[in-house]
């Protein structure tokens, strides 16, 4: 697809970062989320350490911990303006105990984060959660990673 994706990827301060940044270059973060567009637009991603990730959860979500991705979506008709919050201690911790490379897990939580965007919803029904897994796949397998369920 040659869709138009104005990324903007911004990092916060938490122990192993360094790490992060090297597996997070924009232009393989934009490969990432331009294959799950439907339209063009406008998405910041934001990698954030535990304490910002929590506070966030709590304020949106009513959750008092740190997950591992968050999606703020604004629009998604025919312009997609998005904010994707990962917290990256917990997508590092997740990804060593599902036996995954860093960058496997930031690829499948980009994707997922990125149909969250466009109003795709897992947490709704089965049907909805079915759609939005069958086409993480396609797309994942699309960019050479394997299932990631």
């Amino acid at each position: 697809m040659n869709l138009k994706l104005d990324l903007v990827l911004q990092f916060g301060r938490f122990p192993n970062a360094a790490a992060h940044r090297t597996v997070l270059r924009r232009a393989r973060v934009a490969s990432w989320i331009e294959p799950a567009l439907r339209h063009p637009g406008e998405i910041a991603v934001r990698i954030v350490g535990e304490d910002e990730g929590r506070a966030l959860n709590l304020q949106y979500r009513g959750k008092d911990y740190a997950t591992n991705v968050l999606t703020f979506e604004y629009a998604h008709d025919a312009w997609v303006e998005a904010d994707l919050v990962l917290c990256g201690p917990v997508v590092e911790r997740e990804a060593r105990e599902q036996g995954k490379a860093l960058e496997e897990h930031y690829a499948h939580l980009l994707v997922h984060g990125a149909l969250h965007a466009q109003g795709y919803d897992h947490e709704t029904n089965e049907r909805d959660a079915l759609e939005m897994e069958t086409l993480e796949i396609l797309l994942l397998g699309s960019l050479g990673f394997k299932n990631p369920y």
